[in-house]
C-alpha cells in the first residue's frame, strides 16, 4: 500500500531544498528585524535598566496596578463570555428555524450587530447608561464594555453555531426524522452535540477576541482594566511606556495562550469521548424524548 496521500504529496529533493532555503531566509530576516528593533530601542534609551526595574524589583507595580487591572479584564471578559455564549447559541439556532417569523428577525439582528464596530457599540451603550439609567459612574464603563462585547460577539457566535450545524451531514437530520424526532429534539439531541467539536476552534478564537477587546474599554471609556494601568505606571515610575506595554502584552499573550491550551485539551477530550462512545442516543433516550411530556 502506497504511503502517499491524495491530499498531500511528499516533497521531492528540490522541494526539500527550497523549504530549507526559505526557512534559513526567514530566520535571517527575523533576526535582522529583531536586531534593528532592539537597536532603535537602545538608541532611545528604552533598554536601560531603570525602565524595566519596577517590574522586577518593585512588587507594588504588580499589586497596585497590573494584578488589579488583570482582575478587571478577567471580570469583563468572563461576564461577556457567560452572556454571549448562550445568546449566540440561541441566535444561531433561531437562524435555522423553519418559521420565517423567527428566522428573519433573528437574521436581521445578527447582521445588524455584526456590521457595527464593537467600539462604537461600547460608546453608544455608555451614552445610553448616562441618559436612561441610574448606573453609577464607577460601574458605567464595565456595563458599557460588557454590553458592546455581548452584542457583537453573540452575533458572531450565532454565525459560528449556524455554520457548525450546517456542516453536519444531511443524513444526521434524516436519521433523526426517521425515528420520529421533532425539529427541536433533532437540534438538541443530535445536531448541536455533534457540532460542538467542529465549532470549538472558532468559538475559542472568538473568546480570545473578547479578552483582547476589553482593552478598548480602558483606552476610551476609562475601564480600570489591564491596558488602562499604562497611565498610572508611566506617571509614577518614569517614562517607561515601551517597557510597560511589553509587560502588558506578555500578560495578554499568556492569558490567551492558557485559554487556547484549555480549549485544545477540551476538544481532544470531546473527540476521544465520541470515539469511545457508541450511538449518540440510546433507545430509552429516544422513547423518553418522544413520550408525551418528554423533553422537547
Amino acid at each position: 500500500m502506497s504511503s502517499t496521500s491524495v491530499l498531500y504529496d511528499a516533497p521531492g529533493v528540490r522541494a526539500k531544498r527550497r523549504n530549507i532555503i526559505y526557512t534559513v531566509l526567514f530566520v535571517v530576516a527575523f533576526a535582522l528585524a529583531a536586531w534593528w528593533i532592539l537597536s532603535v530601542m537602545a538608541d532611545k534609551d528604552q533598554l536601560a535598566a531603570n525602565k524595566w526595574n519596577p517590574f522586577v524589583t518593585d512588587a507594588e507595580v504588580w499589586t497596585t496596578y497590573l494584578l488589579p487591572g488583570l482582575g478587571v479584564t478577567l471580570q469583563a471578559a468572563a461576564l461577556s463570555i457567560v452572556i454571549a455564549l448562550p445568546l449566540g447559541a440561541l441566535l444561531g439556532i433561531g437562524r435555522l428555524s423553519d418559521h420565517a417569523w423567527v428566522r428573519v428577525p433573528v437574521g436581521a439582528v445578527v447582521e445588524f450587530f455584526r456590521a457595527i464596530p464593537v467600539l462604537l457599540m461600547m460608546v453608544f451603550a455608555a451614552q445610553l447608561y448616562v441618559q436612561f439609567s441610574n448606573v453609577s459612574s464607577d460601574l458605567r464603563p464595565m456595563y458599557a464594555v460588557v454590553t458592546g462585547l455581548v452584542l457583537y460577539n453573540a452575533s458572531v457566535m450565532a454565525e459560528i453555531v449556524r455554520a457548525g450545524i450546517l456542516s453536519l451531514p444531511r443524513g444526521q437530520t434524516d436519521a433523526a426524522k426517521a425515528i420520529g424526532m421533532r425539529k427541536g429534539q433533532t437540534m438538541v439531541y443530535v445536531l448541536v452535540p455533534q457540532a460542538v467539536t467542529a465549532m470549538l476552534p472558532a468559538l475559542v478564537s472568538q473568546l480570545v477576541v473578547i479578552v483582547k477587546d476589553t482593552a478598548l474599554g480602558g483606552a476610551l471609556l476609562g475601564l480600570n482594566e489591564l491596558l488602562y494601568q499604562l497611565r498610572p505606571i508611566t506617571a509614577n515610575y518614569g517614562a517607561n511606556t515601551i517597557a510597560t506595554l511589553v509587560v502588558i502584552g506578555l500578560i495578554f499573550i499568556a492569558l490567551n495562550s492558557l485559554l487556547t491550551s484549555f480549549a485544545g485539551w477540551l476538544e481532544k477530550r470531546l473527540r476521544q469521548g465520541k470515539k469511545s462512545s457508541g450511538a449518540v442516543l440510546s433507545a430509552d433516550d429516544v422513547q423518553q424524548a418522544n413520550a408525551p411530556g418528554g423533553k422537547a
